[in-house]
């Protein structure tokens, strides 16, 4: 199959357009044949220097897809060939990312793509998206009626997380540039504060009349 490898860490001359062996899935696994893909700040970090991440070399990276079911581990339920779906890989120690034709990714990571969105759309979503759930759902646990403040909320994890928190029922505070505003109360923040201004942490404390619970999401994307 054809896919970007990278056989050493540097700049984006790294990339190479290449042959690499086509993966066969784990009886964990499901491989996938990638339709759409999107790019992400941790993938060029890994370029530069993905030790930290544990990946050999060569590898493939990319860490957001959207595809077909291409074949089934024998131990996977829930998926059957030709699925649409949509999935972020495991990012340490694997050199199986989505910058190819095919990937294979355990089963637990994927998801079925919702038919009203296309696979440009979905490929924009796991990364992101799974990070401020993560934070959001799992960790904090948000229930209806706390008020959660969200920091660098125009990003793409922060304005995901404010999409979850309003789901969950809480009052969003955001923080981000003014240029920012109107985006994230079509998105559904409460109230929206400039982070460059001397007096936002004291604008935050008036509008709530006390501390708010935090979940301050700092996200490069």
């Amino acid at each position: 199959m054809k896919a970007i490898v990278i056989e050493q860490f540097g700049g984006t001359d790294q990339l190479k357009y290449a042959d690499w062996p086509k993966p066969q899935p784990a009886a964990h696994e499901l491989l996938i044949r990638n339709v759409a893909i999107s790019v992400n700040p941790v993938d060029a970090k890994i370029r530069a220097n993905g030790t930290w991440a544990g990946i050999p070399l060569p590898a493939v990276l990319g860490y957001d897809a959207a595809g077909v079911v291409e074949a089934v581990g024998e131990q996977v339920q829930d998926f059957r060939v030709g699925d649409e779906v949509f999935y972020t890989p495991q990012i340490h120690g694997n050199i199986h990312g989505t910058y190819a034709e095919f990937t294979p990714v355990p089963a637990a990571f994927v998801a079925h793509k919702p038919r009203g969105i296309s696979f440009e759309e979905a490929a924009a979503i796991p990364l992101a998206g799974g990070t401020a759930w993560e934070a959001i759902v799992r960790r904090l646990q948000i229930k209806p009626g706390e008020t959660v403040l969200i920091t660098a909320a125009a990003g793409g994890v922060g304005s995901f997380a404010v999409q979850f928190a309003r789901a969950a029922g809480a009052r969003v505070i955001a923080m981000a540039s003014e240029r920012n505003h109107e985006f994230l109360k079509l998105v559904g923040v409460d109230f929206v504060v400039d982070y460059h201004r001397s007096d936002a942490h004291q604008q935050i404390l008036e509008y709530t009349g006390g501390e708010p619970r935090g979940c301050c999401i700092r996200h490069s994307g």
